[in-house]
C-alpha cells in the first residue's frame, strides 16, 4: 500500500516541517529542518531553518537597500532558505501582519517577498516574529511526495520556537525531538517494510 501525504483538505504538508534523515543524498539539505509553505500536486516550496547567515547582518542589508533604521528596528535572523532563487529575500513571518503578495500559509505563519515588510521592520513595525531567507527549497510535481517515500524526509507539525529562533545548530535535534527520535538512534540506510 502506498503512502499517501495529502490530508483530508488537499494541503497536503503545507505548514507543517520537514526533518532531513541523516541519509539525505543531497549534501544542500544535509541536517536541514524546512517549513513548507506549499505542497500541492503541482509541487512545494519551502524555507530552509537552520543554515544562517553571518554576513550581511540584517542591518547591513537595510543599508544596503538604503533603508533608514529607527532605534527600535528588530533584528531578524538570516539563512539560506534554499538553493533556489538564492539572491531573492523571502521573509518568514508571523501572521499578525500582511501586504499586498503575502502568501498567508496557515492561520500561524505567513510568507512575504516584497521590501514593504523590511521597510516595516526597519520602521520598528512589522510582524512580531520572522526570519530572512536568502532563496528557498523547492520541488516539482511529485518530487517531495516520492523523497518521503524513499525516507529522505519526516514531517512533524511546525514550531514557532524552531521557526524563528537563532539556535540554529539545535534545530535539527529539536524538530526530531518533537517526535521522540533520538538522531544517535538513526540510520543513514533508508529501508522499506
Amino acid at each position: 500500500m502506498s503512502q499517501n501525504t495529502s490530508d483530508m483538505d488537499g494541503t497536503f504538508l503545507t505548514g507543517q516541517m520537514l526533518i532531513a534523515m541523516p541519509g539525505m543524498q543531497d549534501m544542500r539539505f544535509e541536517h536541514t529542518v524546512v517549513y513548507l509553505c506549499a505542497h500541492s500536486p503541482e509541487g512545494a516550496m519551502g524555507i530552509v531553518l537552520n543554515r544562517p547567515v553571518n554576513r550581511p547582518s540584517f542591518s547591513e542589508l537595510l543599508q544596503q537597500l538604503k533603508m533608514q533604521e529607527t532605534p527600535t528596528t528588530r533584528t531578524l535572523h538570516l539563512c539560506i532558505g534554499g538553493p533556489v532563487e538564492n539572491a531573492r529575500g523571502f521573509v518568514l513571518h508571523t501572521s499578525d501582519w500582511t501586504a499586498e503578495g503575502t502568501l498567508h500559509v496557515d492561520e500561524d505563519t505567513s510568507l512575504t517577498a516584497n521590501l514593504d515588510i523590511l521597510k516595516a521592520l526597519a520602521a520598528g513595525g512589522g510582524p512580531r516574529r520572522g526570519m530572512l531567507a536568502l532563496g528557498y527549497a523547492g520541488w516539482g510535481p511529485g518530487q517531495l511526495d516520492d523523497e518521503i517515500q524513499q525516507n529522505a524526509w519526516l514531517s512533524v507539525p511546525a514550531d514557532d520556537a524552531i521557526m524563528y529562533d537563532a539556535d540554529h545548530g539545535t534545530k535539527w535535534q529539536r524538530a526530531l525531538a518533537k517526535l521522540k527520535i533520538d538522531p544517535m538512534l538513526l540510520s543513514s540506510t533508508a529501508g522499506h517494510a
